[in-house]
């Protein structure tokens, strides 16, 4: 029955977007990027009354990566887009958590901070936040290869792989690490980290073992993170230091993927080890780590007239706190309030004082979300410090100044960016 579903809304999503390339209307709000930050800021508006279009690359909806851990302030905004209480269905909550090392076996208690921490599937999260937007609203297939400024009415256009282009009020750019939207903006590219993540589920057709602990894994410069989805199903992250083959199509091949990981967690408990060699080769993935540095969301103009950037376009950082996709749910409860409260002021107003109300509801949008994004962008870069094995300064450095500034490390899932 969802299949039939999901193949219906494309099937309209197609038809939609052709409709409106011939005719070249203009739109609203254009939102750019149909991942879990395009979908949820398409949500959030929807939620507000507000129409947008997601523009989506890709044929289908598709998750890149395999799990999520959402923590506290997720699910807070999870709440506000009205599909936490189905996403809790669909994960086991995670009371504790572990930290061992493997050299001598030590364990240790991980703090998880206060509140509700599971691990959701990153496609059943896509399709929960697609699932409530009207048919109409995700347009796939559709590449965004530029924006230009109207000489006229200064409004943004989006030109697109086939030629042809779309006029838009309003911006969004949730286009990931490698955004158009925020080379518009002239936004620095994100830097690659010296690490690289391997993620993975694995399914146990009789149930597996493991409890509702998270478990973190550390030897030297490898940390291997392991937490339970369902009763049958356990998901796991590996970070270690970045190669030369981790690039390319090796970043594709389950085969290398697999034979990769498992010599990294060589000497490894013999269940971990398990765990890997038994994980489905299409849910293995391989990324390079990328992030914007903490001074660049300080100095970056992170809004332009009608164009804005959310989720990994606005801040790319690496997943040592696992905050990237929590981050891009505020960004979507956060904008669309923003949004909401002007275009309501600006509704009575004419051509130019609708502009100066949206760039000002973008304007506080970004005010709002900087200072978060910079901690938490901080806090992620030094955690990364303390994993670095080509320098020990760095090494010790990370440290220190992590311990001197995030006293309490798990303070930013306290996080409530507020109401919708």
């Amino acid at each position: 029955m969802r299949e039939r579903e999901r193949k219906k809304k494309k099937e309209m999503a197609g038809q939609k977007r052709d409709e409106v390339m011939k005719i070249g209307e203009e739109q609203d709000i254009v939102i750019v990027g149909g991942g879990i930050c395009g979908l949820a800021t398409a949500l959030a508006l929807h939620r507000k009354g507000i129409r947008s279009i997601v523009l989506e690359r890709s044929e289908t909806l598709r998750a890149v990566g395999v799990g999520i851990l959402m923590q506290p302030n997720g699910w807070r905004a999870l709440d506000q887009l009205g599909v936490a209480s189905k996403l809790r269905q669909t994960a086991i909550d995670i009371s504790s958590g572990e930290f061992i090392t493997v050299d001598d076996g030590k364990r240790h208690e991980l703090a998880l901070g206060k509140g509700e921490l599971r691990c959701l599937k990153r496609m059943d999260l896509i399709e929960a936040l697609a699932e409530p937007l009207p048919a109409n609203v995700v347009h796939l297939g559709c590449q965004v290869l530029s924006i230009i400024l109207d000489p006229v009415t200064s409004y943004p256009i989006l030109q697109l792989h086939d030629g042809s282009m779309i006029k838009a009020k309003i911006v969004i750019g949730c286009d990931g690490v490698n955004s158009i939207v925020s080379k518009f903006l002239g936004i620095n590219s994100p830097k690659l980290f010296f690490r690289c993540a391997t993620r993975g589920f694995t399914y146990y057709e009789r149930g597996h073992n493991f409890d509702d602990q998270f478990r973190l894994y550390h030897s030297q410069t490898v940390q291997l993170g392991q937490l339970t989805v369902t009763d049958k199903l356990v998901y796991w992250y590996l970070t270690r230091s970045l190669t030369s083959e981790d690039s390319g199509a090796s970043k594709k091949d389950p085969a290398y993927i697999k034979e990769a990981s498992m010599e990294a967690i060589k000497g490894f408990p013999e269940d971990m080890v398990e765990m890997i060699k038994l994980s489905e080769p299409k849910a293995l993935y391989l990324t390079e780590l990328r992030y914007r540095t903490p001074c660049d969301l300080l100095r970056a103009r992170l809004a332009k007239g009608a164009v804005v950037v959310a989720g990994d376009a606005m801040h790319a950082m690496c997943p040592f706190i696992s905050q990237g996709g929590g981050a891009s749910l505020e960004d979507a409860v956060v904008l669309a309030r923003c949004l909401s409260e002007k275009l309501m002021q600006a509704a009575n107003q004419n051509q130019l004082g609708r502009k100066l109300m949206v760039a000002e509801a973008l304007d506080l949008y970004v005010k709002e979300r900087r200072m978060r994004l910079f901690w938490l962008s901080l806090q992620t870069y030094l955690v990364g410090l303390t994993l670095d094995n080509t320098s020990k300064m760095k090494k010790v450095l990370g440290m220190i100044t992590l311990v001197l500034i995030f006293g309490d490390q798990k303070s930013h899932s306290d996080y409530d960016c507020g109401h919708l």
